[in-house]
């Protein structure tokens, strides 16, 4: 399931993912916030926490979040990427020269540090 995160800063989308996310979570959820911030002409800086819970992420999503590449290049700006799973962190760390954007992994205590880095993006 992944649900939006109140009280961030103007700019800046949040999401929590826990238990097992779908594409559907991404079709109700992430892509119209995203959608809505680029509609707006407006940077896309996102923190998104995939917290201890988490569970699994099945196929359809898996190919939902590879969808968010067609988003406009120019429409991104920063994605902090908030987790204590070491092996996603370590994954986003070898991979982030693909994303259209600042990219940056943080731990869960991390994450008003994750906040203030993400809303910074242009």
């Amino acid at each position: 399931m992944i649900e939006t995160m109140d009280n961030l800063p103007a700019g800046t989308l949040g999401f929590r993912a826990s238990g097992m996310v779908t594409a559907q979570d991404y079709r109700d959820v992430l892509d119209p916030a995203i959608d809505a911030k680029i509609a707006e002409h407006e940077k896309v800086n996102i923190v998104y926490v995939l917290g201890d819970d988490l569970s699994r992420y099945s196929a359809g999503a898996l190919w939902q979040d590879a969808e968010l590449e067609t988003r406009p290049r120019h429409s991104w700006g920063r994605i902090a990427l908030v987790t204590d799973h070491e092996w996603i962190g370590k994954a986003i760390h070898l991979i982030s020269f693909l994303f259209p954007c600042e990219m940056r992994a943080f731990t869960l205590a991390e994450e008003p540090a994750a906040i203030e880095w993400a809303a910074r993006g242009e």
